[in-house]
């Protein structure tokens, strides 16, 4: 038997899983994160906490290896994308990594726009110019931080950081410097042009990673510390969306998955590059695919913070999310005219904004907590529904419709967004997300006898939600209220003196 190890370093919590190949979970751990926003607008965390959680999670489970070493053949850590990680030439952090949620450059990402020709850049890069983009951030960092932006010796990502701190090696995995922007892809080669935009020297940017390729293996002081055996291969890394999108079984063209975790996202399995400047283009981790994908600020973390502001009396044994479902059963569709924009840390695909902001229009005295908790859980389906029309806009067909995640645990959501899309949706089974995805890319990777698709051993496919004809008439309506209530607010939020600005 083959042992594989998958360390997820995600927004919320660092988890990792150790996998019995080929379809047994071993063990899950995880450990909670902590999230900073210290001004509106901004999202951040210390990557020595990162650090800290991966080595506790490591020593538990080099626990559950003991005996069978020899079976253990790799390890392959995700996490999200883009953060920004700086080091100095001491290898010393900075300062708090810059989240990818985080929306403080708004003024950078005009001022990029402005300088480069936006058809090159999307053409060259697959990607528009956008909050995600990395020379946005480190343009805010060489205003507002000089005395940081004096030091950088080393930018890369969130899962770049921790194979740093495994192997010794710096290196930049290549959907990291994909959605950041450095990435030809004509050559998919890190461009010189392209990195300079981010005013920093070329050497900054590590050399590329693919995550199935080995980077390297574990140090010796990190075996003694971990309880790894020493000389274990350490994978190039993957970007979290990828690995969960693996995870699922998006692996053939048409394939959806509809992801309800700290943010939702949608992402569909393609072999066509078709960049467009609402979307996120990125490398599926199967060669040869592409991954294109959109991304909202919020999702899961905006409905945590609501569950919090609507705190209500629960039935016993019911979280804060389930007594808001249950309230929010016996409001009908549409919400009874309430309708939401969820843009609560700005909003990145497909309107690409970081000054938008969450609303509630319709409000009337008849409103209650369980209109306000659905028309929000309505304002992200719809959205899923306005990235699905990108979609088929710029060629894909979507096909088959995944759902994973926390989000997908509610029943109430799973069915409005089906109801929504009028499409059914598959629900997984046993999804452990990103870091079942990283696990198999170190099985891949490693030579073991499993190929891509097998992974749907891992994660079983579920119960189907099918679409209430009944509904489409009035999500039809309430679709067309939400697309025409962002283009008439915009205004006021790029108002200078509008509230909340970054």
């Amino acid at each position: 038997m083959s042992l594989v190890i998958g360390l997820d370093i995600g927004t919320t919590s660092t988890i990792g899983i150790l996998v019995e190949l080929p379809e047994t979970i071993v063990a899950v751990v995880s450990r909670p994160v902590t999230f900073s926003a210290r001004h509106p607008g901004w999202a951040e965390e210390n990557p020595e906490e990162w650090w800290a959680n991966a080595c506790s999670i490591l020593r538990e489970l080099a626990g559950h290896v003991a005996g069978r070493e020899a079976e253990l053949k790799g390890i392959c850590v995700t996490g999200m994308l883009p953060a920004v990680i700086l080091l100095d030439e001491a290898r010393n952090v900075l300062r708090p990594a810059i989240q990818q949620s985080d929306a403080r450059c708004s003024a950078e990402v005009e001022e990029l726009a402005a300088e480069v020709d936006q058809d090159w850049f999307l053409k060259t890069t697959g990607n528009g110019v956008n909050q995600q983009i990395v020379a946005t951030k480190l343009r805010w960092i060489e205003k507002h931080e000089p005395e940081v932006f004096r030091r950088i010796a080393t930018v890369f990502g969130s899962y770049d950081y921790i194979n740093w701190r495994l192997t010794g090696k710096r290196v930049a995995e290549h959907n990291w410097a994909l959605e950041a922007g450095f990435i030809d892809l004509a050559t998919h080669a890190i461009d010189d042009r392209l990195v300079a935009l981010a005013h920093v020297p070329r050497g900054a940017i590590p050399a590329k990673s693919v995550p199935h390729e080995v980077l390297g293996t574990i140090l010796p002081e990190v075996a003694a510390a971990t309880g790894l055996p020493p000389g274990l291969p350490v994978m190039g890394g993957a970007a979290d969306h990828m690995c969960s999108t693996l995870a699922a079984g998006i692996i053939a063209r048409g394939d959806v998955l509809l992801k309800y975790g700290g943010s939702a996202d949608i992402i569909i399995a393609t072999d066509l590059l078709v960049p467009d400047a609402r979307l996120y283009t990125d490398y599926h981790l199967i060669p040869g695919l592409y991954a294109p994908n959109g991304c909202m600020a919020s999702g899961g973390s905006g409905l945590n913070w609501l569950a919090t502001v609507l705190a209500h009396e629960r039935l016993e044994g019911e979280s804060a999310h389930q007594a808001l479902d249950r309230l929010a059963e016996a409001v009908p569709p549409g919400s009874e005219g309430l309708t939401c924009l969820p843009y609560y840390l700005g909003e990145k695909t497909p309107i690409h904004d970081p000054l938008a902001r969450g609303t509630l229009t319709g409000l009337s005295l008849n409103h209650t907590s369980g209109h306000i908790w659905r028309a929000t859980l309505e304002a992200f389906a719809l959205a899923q529904l306005h990235h699905v029309e990108v979609l088929r806009e710029i060629g894909h067909a979507p096909r088959r419709y995944f759902a994973s995640d926390g989000g997908a645990k509610s029943r109430l959501w799973m069915q409005i967004q089906a109801d929504i899309l009028q499409e059914p949706i598959r629900l997984l089974e046993n999804h452990h997300g990103s870091c079942v995805g990283a696990a198999w890319v170190a099985a891949v990777g490693t030579g073991c006898e499993v190929a891509w698709a097998d992974i749907t051993r891992l994660c079983r496919h579920g119960r189907l939600i099918e679409p209430n004809p009944a509904h489409a008439d009035v999500y039809r309506r309430a679709y067309a209220d939400y697309r025409a209530l962002y283009p008439a607010l915009q205004p006021f939020f790029h108002r200078p003196d509008a509230a909340g600005q970054a």
